[in-house]
């Protein structure tokens, strides 16, 4: 999934760099509630930490021009964290997060709905819970700043004088 996707293309996100770009755009108490929704009565699994949330620095770049040139625009501070599921899966899973931002809780919700959705017991549900309901927000928002977006516009155009 990529910035200019169409808005129906993040309804059903199915692979896991779809669900990771729905995680990463979403914020924090909106993941929370769908998280907290999913499991339900079920506390989440216990896990360890490969890489406990940590805060750091990434350097963005920007294109410029015609010929697309690549340049520093800045840095953004970003959140990243790492964890593996304990155990009552069969075979070490590990979820990961990078969202921008300095939300520690928020890595560690995303990380741990990363590895979920790679356990076929719990695939399903959260599809259905937590990133479906996630994309659909994140659609909404999309369609929203187009809208505002749209209603600044100004047509331009060219009137050829007549001598």
């Amino acid at each position: 999934m990529n910035i200019s996707a169409r808005p129906s293309d993040l309804a059903q996100p199915a692979t896991r760099r779809e669900w990771l770009a729905v995680l990463a755009r979403s914020p924090h108490a909106s993941m929370k509630q769908a998280m907290d929704a999913a499991l339900g009565a079920d506390s989440a699994p216990e896990f360890d930490w490969l890489r406990a949330p940590d805060i750091g620095l990434a350097m963005v770049r920007g294109r410029v021009g015609g010929t697309g040139d690549a340049f520093n625009l800045g840095e953004v501070t970003v959140t990243r964290a790492t964890l593996r599921i304990r155990s009552g899966v069969g075979r070490a899973v590990v979820g990961m997060a990078v969202h921008m931002g300095r939300d520690k809780e928020r890595a560690t919700l995303a990380a741990l709905a990363d590895a979920l959705l790679q356990i076929p017991a719990f695939e399903a549900r959260m599809q259905q819970q937590v990133i479906a309901p996630l994309a659909a927000r994140i659609d909404e928002n999309r369609l929203h700043n187009r809208a505002r977006a749209a209603a600044t516009k100004v047509e331009f155009f060219t009137m050829v004088r007549g001598d």
